[in-house]
């Protein structure tokens, strides 16, 4: 079942060509890295034979976004419990953001996430810094990050960071990549008081953080990035009028992202789910999801990432605005856009770009997100000819709960393979495998 260090030959996966139509094709990988893609059946000098059975093999997921919650919220999630989340999901390497407790924003907090990541996590891992007032001549010196995250709104304590001055001193030193969650938190801060007497209605959530307040941030967030030419990556995008704002103004070193929540659930939600609902920033309306899903066929949006966030079920039963903001989605991110893929909502080939090739692209991170001779042998063999629902006794997160429960979907991961080593094998994970820390190519 587990290829433990033997070379590995896959047999007879469909494999994606450059005309997008699917082929059988042979795939040895040895010493981590993919070293044959052929017809052929070449595999004398492969120890571990793998029969794909037809499965679709496609580049490992690379989720650009996810909070993990250790250390200091392991009630939560662990990061055992989430990389297992990832190997069923088909996720091979993951980013993670910095709000945990203590904070990740030195090279202390950040050597001890790698320390913990190294003995625990199956997949590949890298780390994001937080900026606080207090480390600005820190985040551009901490190694090995995949960049500067920037929470504009929706945090409190020291990694808000609302201040005009201080942004403007982030944007103006250093080259690193920033990454922001661009919601205008005077604007929410005034909307909660206008909205107080309505909290006892869950949908109120995306009235208070309104699409006016995301869009005052990322306004600001592009201006600072176009004067001083500084990479900019803009999480989650949730709004039509986002989108319309890039379209005008993105640069070429502008990248952002969407979610699966934001294309797929808008504000009807709250009706069925609460506040299993509610996160930052919120769902909004129909005519939302179809400018992102707009935005990300023409370019505007350039991938995917989950914003994986899980609380317990006991938290979000919490009445609003007690109950915290975040769902879990690494296990179903590939399998919910395989579907939409199935259903002619999107192709195949846009599905590896979005979750793989585009990600490795944007922060810089070599050898990753393709099937290529020579790269890292990060893959996952999908069945996506049969549907299965999303089932809460099957989840591997450890708040055991999905906003997509009960939904049908295709192209759930057979196998998931990390740095040629079979970590997921049909329900069953190996345990004694161990993923690598993510490198990230400088400028």
């Amino acid at each position: 079942m587990f290829n433990s260090d033997k070379n590995l030959w896959i047999h007879q996966a469909q494999v994606l060509g450059e005309d997008g139509i699917l082929r059988p094709y042979n795939i040895g990988i040895g010493a981590g890295k993919i070293t044959a893609i052929t017809p052929n059946d070449d595999r004398d000098q492969y120890e571990y034979i793998l029969d794909a059975n037809g499965w679709v093999l496609l580049p490992g997921i690379i989720d650009p976004q996810v909070h993990f919650r250790e250390p200091g919220l392991e009630h939560k999630e662990d990061l055992s419990t989430a990389s297992c989340a990832c190997a069923r999901g088909g996720v091979t390497s993951f980013l993670e953001m910095p709000n945990t407790r203590p904070l990740t924003t030195n090279q202390a907090t950040l050597d001890d996430k790698l320390h913990r990541a190294a003995e625990k996590s199956l997949v590949n891992y890298g780390f994001f810094i937080g900026a606080t007032r207090h480390n600005l001549a820190e985040i551009n010196q901490v190694q090995p990050t995949c960049g500067i995250k920037i929470f504009m709104g929706s945090m409190h304590g020291d990694l808000l960071m609302d201040n005009a001055e201080h942004l403007e001193r982030i944007f103006a030193e250093g080259t690193r990549l920033i990454a922001v969650h661009a919601e205008n938190q005077q604007r929410i801060s005034q909307r909660r008081t206008q909205f107080a007497e309505q909290y006892h209605v869950p949908d109120i959530h995306s009235e208070i953080q309104d699409d006016i307040a995301a869009l005052q941030a990322t306004e600001l967030a592009v201006n600072l990035s176009i004067k001083y030419q500084r990479r900019l990556h803009i999480l989650h995008l949730s709004t039509a009028l986002e989108v319309e704002f890039l379209r005008r103004h993105k640069q070429p070193w502008i990248t952002a992202e969407v979610t699966p929540q934001h294309l797929l659930l808008d504000r009807s939600a709250y009706h069925t789910l609460g506040t299993l609902a509610q996160m930052n920033p919120p769902l909004r309306t129909a005519h939302d999801n179809q400018a992102l899903w707009q935005g990300l066929q023409d370019g505007i949006i350039d991938f995917m990432a989950t914003d994986h966030a899980p609380h317990t079920l006991g938290e979000k039963a919490r009445p609003y605005p007690e109950s915290p903001s975040g769902m879990p989605g690494v296990e179903t991110l590939l399998p919910l856009m395989l579907t939409q893929a199935k259903q002619g909502k999107c192709t195949l080939n846009q599905v590896i770009h979005w979750l793989s090739t585009k990600v490795a692209e944007a922060y810089k991170i070599p050898n990753k997100g393709r099937i290529k001779l020579g790269y890292d042998a990060d893959l996952v063999l999908v069945d996506w000819e049969h549907y299965q629902p999303v089932q809460r006794e099957h989840l591997q997160t450890k708040c055991g709960w999905s906003p997509f429960e009960g939904w049908q979907l295709t192209g759930w991961p057979q196998v998931t393979i990390v740095d040629g080593k079979i970590v997921y094998y049909q329900g069953k994970f190996n345990d004694s495998m161990r993923g690598t820390a993510l490198q990230f190519l400088s400028d």
